[in-house]
């Protein structure tokens, strides 16, 4: 039987076998993924610095799948932060807030767009598979009973994020291009093949 970390391996190995534009969209959805389980927290566990950075994922989203004027919103998104008190060099004395796996996925997604770099969406699958360690945590701060294993929930993160790889390849063609701007019409459909299904948290 295949460990988390064996699976963590394979997702890591399939991102650097695809075209940035993929690696932008698998980025966005588990990002995605992250932000909605956050948004749903109760309001006084919510974070102020997290919750900021939706407008940013959705230009995030937006650029992945063909609308090329999101590049700006997004640039303009990251610059905020690298001029924000949030990016800074002082550890624990500073704020935290940036290292909350919302954000910290949000932020790497975006860069991941911006620069194509494959290890920007390997660092959102770590924060991914980091989530699911924190939630059970969480979980069991609230004394929950019947708490799933937690090599479990990890294998079953990371496969999602492989059936999510599978789900992206299958439009591979389509989105190679995608930085540099598709067809209204193509963006639209892709918005219903792709980020509807990414961002399920099922």
């Amino acid at each position: 039987m295949e460990t988390w970390q064996d699976l963590s391996a394979l997702v890591k190995e399939r991102l650097e076998a695809v075209s940035s534009s993929e690696r932008g969209v698998f980025a966005a959805g588990v990002a995605e993924r992250l932000m909605s389980w956050h948004e749903a927290l109760p309001e006084d566990e919510q974070a102020d610095f997290t919750l900021s950075l939706r407008p940013l994922l959705n230009s995030v989203w937006e650029g992945a799948l063909g609308d090329s004027t999101a590049f700006t919103a997004i640039n303009r998104g990251v610059a905020d932060y690298m001029l924000s008190e949030y990016c800074h060099n002082e550890g624990q004395d500073g704020p935290d807030g940036a290292d909350e796996s919302a954000a910290a996925a949000t932020l790497h997604a975006a860069h991941a767009y911006l620069f194509g770099c494959t290890d920007f969406a390997v660092w959102v699958s770590d924060r991914g598979v980091e989530a699911v360690d924190q939630h059970l945590e969480y979980l069991a701060e609230q004394e929950e009973e019947d708490l799933p294993d937690l090599d479990e929930a990890l294998i079953a993160e990371l496969q999602r994020q492989l059936r999510d790889l599978d789900l992206i390849a299958e439009r591979s063609k389509e989105l190679r291009h995608a930085k540099f701007g598709l067809p209204i019409d193509t963006s639209i459909r892709l918005r219903v093949e792709l980020r509807t299904p990414l961002s399920s948290r099922d």
